[in-house]
């Protein structure tokens, strides 16, 4: 069994905890965070703590905490010969600083507290600096997911912006198009087909194939028609994405 403790109290550690918890091949032995209250809803679950100096015995330490914090926090550590990691993923095994063992335990997904997810399904990418750390962390990483992949730091860094891409990015596009449905009310629930449709599609072929629409086809009359009804931000957005579209499919304004 594999002895674990995590170190933070946001969305990332949230989840991990709840999912080593109910993991019979690990032993979720502590969860350390700043602020107690944060994670006292587990004081009858685990050892909670608020003390660094008073971590207890494990395999793996994860760090959960924000970009910001983790060389703050990992440099506090005193665990020689323990594997130290953290979950970050655009930042580097290097910005552990501690005199531990250095890995990543990345889960690739979009972390919210009252999202219900399915861990099997969350790819989980991993990088140590020696191999039975890195056997060690991809047992872990098998344990509650099929989908385990080792990514170094360099890699990772440009998979964690292509996820802003394809998450953040897109998200924020469905805010804007809730916003033109609420100002000219019409339901934006409408759209949950055709969201739903893309996503799915992407499944069988690739976004290069997949892609429709006026700025593929170079329907002009259309883009201009468009570009008219919106404020000066939507339209700087939607004639920037327009010219993207267009250089991919060989076309040019």
């Amino acid at each position: 069994m594999i002895k674990v403790v995590i170190l933070g109290g946001g969305n990332v550690a949230y989840h991990l905890t709840n999912e080593f918890l109910k993991n019979t091949s690990v032993k979720l032995v502590q969860v350390y965070n700043r602020n107690l209250i944060n994670i006292e809803y587990l004081k009858n679950k685990t050892s909670i703590t608020n003390r660094i100096t008073e971590l207890k015995d494990a395999d793996i330490y994860i760090i959960a905490v924000s970009d910001n914090a983790i060389t703050q926090l990992s440099s506090k550590l005193s665990l020689p010969n323990k594997l130290v990691v953290h979950t970050s993923g655009s930042s580097g095994i290097k910005d552990l600083y501690s005199s531990s063992n250095k890995g990543v335990f990345y889960p690739l997904q979009s972390f919210s507290k009252n999202s219900l997810l399915n861990f099997l399904e969350i790819p989980i990418c991993i990088e140590a600096e020696n191999e039975d750390d890195e056997m060690l962390l991809e047992k872990l990483a098998k344990s509650i997911s099929t989908n385990c992949y080792k990514i170094n730091s360099e890699q990772r860094k440009y998979l964690h912006m292509a996820a802003v891409f394809v998450n953040n990015f897109v998200n924020h596009l469905y805010q804007l198009g809730n916003e033109i449905c609420e100002e000219n009310k019409v339901p934006f629930e409408i759209l949950l087909p055709i969201i739903k449709e893309t996503a799915n599609k992407i499944v069988e072929l690739s976004p290069y194939e997949a892609q429709t629409g006026p700025a593929k086809r170079n329907d002009t009359k259309t883009i201009e028609k468009q570009q008219s009804l919106l404020t000066a931000n939507k339209q700087e957005i939607y004639t920037l994405l327009s010219k993207s579209i267009y250089k991919t499919y060989g076309e040019k304004l």
